[in-house]
C-alpha cells in the first residue's frame, strides 16, 4: 500500500493520462478519462478518472469547481450505458490508507457484468 500523503504527479494514472501507459479506453472527453481495469473484479470493471489532479474523493468533492464534478459524475451514468449495463452496477472510490486506496488519482470503479455479492466482509 502506498503512503497516500506522499501524493505527487507522477502515479499511474497521470502517465496513462499523458500516454505514458497504454490502456484500453472505453469513454473520453475534456473532463474525464475512462478505461478498463487490467485487473478486473467481474465482467465489467472500468476505472473513471478526472483529467485533472485530484488525489482522492475528498479533495475533488472540494477542490474541483462545479462543472467538473457535475461532467465527471454525469460520465458515471453515460459509460455505465454504453457498456450496457443495464441491471445494475457498483461504483466504488477508496479514500486514504484505511479506506485502501492505492493509487493516489482520484478514480471510481465501475463494475457490473454479474450480480455482485457483499461490498465489505466482516
Amino acid at each position: 500500500m502506498i503512503d497516500i500523503k506522499k501524493y505527487n504527479q507522477d502515479n499511474i494514472f497521470s502517465k496513462i493520462l499523458k500516454k505514458e501507459i497504454p490502456s484500453k479506453c472505453i469513454f473520453e472527453d475534456e473532463f474525464v478519462y475512462a478505461f478498463e481495469d487490467i485487473n478486473p473484479q467481474a465482467p465489467i470493471h472500468i476505472l473513471i478518472i478526472p483529467k485533472k489532479s485530484f488525489c482522492s474523493l475528498d479533495d475533488f468533492s472540494s477542490q474541483a469547481d462545479e462543472l467538473t464534478i457535475f461532467s465527471f459524475m454525469r460520465s458515471i451514468s453515460r459509460i455505465a450505458k454504453m457498456v450496457n449495463l443495464k441491471n445494475g452496477y457498483r461504483i466504488i472510490s477508496n479514500i486514504g490508507f484505511d479506506g485502501g486506496q492505492e493509487v493516489p488519482h482520484f478514480h471510481i470503479h465501475l463494475i457490473g457484468g454479474k450480480k455482485l455479492g457483499a461490498i465489505v466482509s466482516k
